[in-house]
């Protein structure tokens, strides 16, 4: 029993990696299943293609490295976050399609929250905005708008989970319904100072309790599963963007990290200390261990990978992702094309629900490779304004925590990053270095670890961290001058794209 399972559950696919005692990848599974958009602002997955995608590439990923269950001493799960699901206790049956993160059709409802006042209460207990990318007002459209859900769920026959639970239930029979302190941070309803469920914002949301998965730390006792064919327990769990601050070690506050899939993510570890965002960052946890709660400030980017992918499916420019690359490389120095991806609104720091996608610069002489330089340089821009909605944060009077530390170097890791062309333009646009690590599967290895440090069978913090190893480092070659003038352009392409 000297392997390590990795769920990792994401917005466009399921994957499942092996690792072995020391952490290093074995073997990886991976499908993809369908999204669905029934409205402009909307996105859906179907349970179902989640739970069937998890089996089959759990599975795909053992037999891939010729072992059987007898070889894996535990099993860790990340997961997308904020998308919400709702399923009937007995029978197990999902009453609608899983609401994804990225849907906007509660931005109605937020607004008129914000309007009676309500967003000071909510930000100060759970640390996040009032905005539909979160789960609460998800839920409770579910309970509004699907037929005798909320009779249901008044009843106590009903619950809800973000993926995470939900394929705990699955796992285990439906023995265990839990969620961990990061999944249950993004929800909006759980108060992250005192580390339990808001009755008042439960309330606000008319949330029964008992709809609610019990609250654990990242590593703990989460049952037992038999889907690969004899008992294997479930010891870790983490929301995605959690999983790769753990899995990039950053453990001391002031370290960040940034994932590229489908959105961006920006974490800054802040210690033990609730660090209020003065620039619209989420004041979130980043970790729970032992019982002890270790916060961060998070910056949300809806869309980063995305961006390629709607290249891809939607214009039908590439038919790869890896075209992205050559085609920026070859693109014409002289035109300037900005591209704001607001597909599904702005996110941090702007938090524009309502803003969408917008082009600028276009001449007659644009083509595929100004669409994909644009699109690869969207995701730099993007980073720069939360590095500097953070490095003003950080430097705020009263915050001992942070008041010296300084964004001096980014951890990368995810899909975009094997772009060594978008790297090197983040740290041109950064101005810093820009750290991407061997294991670029970091938040499957920050599961991984979380469950094998509770097995016993991986190390204890310090010596994660000491493990961990540098693959190349992009240094800022592009001048100030280059640089500023850039981002000026892209902050005018921004302010012409807001809604208001």
């Amino acid at each position: 029993m000297s392997h390590i399972l990795a769920i990792d559950q994401g917005t466009t696919s399921s994957r499942a990696i092996l690792f072995d005692a020391g952490l290093a990848p074995v073997s990886m599974a991976q499908r993809e299943f369908p999204q669905h958009f029934p409205r402009s602002g909307w996105v859906e997955h179907d349970p179902a293609d989640i739970w069937r995608t998890t089996v089959e590439t759990c599975r795909a990923a053992v037999e891939k490295a010729g072992l059987t269950a007898a070889d894996v001493a535990a099993i860790g799960i990340t997961n997308q976050r904020e998308t919400v699901l709702l399923w009937d206790r007995e029978s197990g049956e999902p009453l609608h399609r899983a609401i994804v993160w990225q849907d906007r059709r509660t931005a109605e409802t937020c607004d008129r929250l914000r309007a009676a006042g309500h967003e000071a209460m909510i930000r100060a207990r759970t640390g996040l905005l009032l905005d539909p990318y979160f789960s609460a007002t998800k839920l409770a459209w579910l309970l509004d708008k699907v037929d005798g859900a909320r009779e249901k769920a008044q009843a106590g026959r009903l619950a809800f989970g973000t993926v995470d639970s939900f394929l705990i239930w699955k796992l285990t029979g439906g023995k265990v319904h839990a969620t961990d302190a990061t999944n249950a941070a993004r929800t909006m309803l759980y108060n992250i100072a005192e580390g339990r469920w808001d009755a008042d914002i439960l309330a606000l949301f008319d949330i029964p309790e008992s709809l609610l998965p019990e609250v654990r730390d990242c590593a703990a006792d989460y049952g037992v599963t038999e889907i690969l064919g004899a008992p294997v327990p479930i010891l870790g769990v983490a929301g995605d963007q959690q999983a790769a601050t753990l899995g990039q070690a950053c453990f001391e506050p002031g370290m960040v990290k940034s994932t590229y899939g489908t959105g961006c993510f920006a974490l800054v570890n802040t210690g033990d200390r609730m660090v209020p965002s003065e620039h619209r960052l989420l004041t979130t946890i980043a970790y729970q261990l032992d019982g002890k709660t270790t916060y961060a400030l998070e910056g949300s980017i809806f869309i980063a990978g995305a961006v390629v992918q709607w290249l891809r499916d939607g214009l039908r420019m590439i038919d790869t992702a890896d075209e992205t690359q050559p085609l920026a490389e070859a693109a014409d120095p002289h035109q300037q094309v900005y591209m704001v991806p607001a597909f599904t609104g702005l996110g941090a720091p702007y938090w524009d629900p309502k803003a969408r996608g917008a082009i600028y610069g276009l001449t007659r002489a644009t083509g595929p490779a100004e669409f994909a330089r644009a699109a690869l340089e969207s995701v730099g821009y993007q980073t720069r304004d939360l590095m500097e909605a953070m490095a003003a944060d950080m430097g705020g009077a009263g915050e001992a925590v942070l008041r010296d530390a300084k964004v001096a170097t980014l951890r990368v890791d995810g899909g975009m990053t094997a772009s060594d062309w978008t790297m090197q333009f983040l740290a041109d646009i950064l101005g810093a270095p820009v750290d991407r690590p061997q294991v670029r599967e970091t938040t499957a290895l920050g599961a991984a670890w979380l469950a094998g440090m509770r097995a016993g069978i991986c190390p204890d913090q310090a010596g994660f961290a000491a493990g961990w190893a540098l693959e190349r480092r992009f240094e800022p070659a592009m001048a100030a001058q280059e640089r500023e003038a850039k981002y000026a352009g892209w902050k005018e392409a921004v302010r012409r794209t807001l809604s208001s």
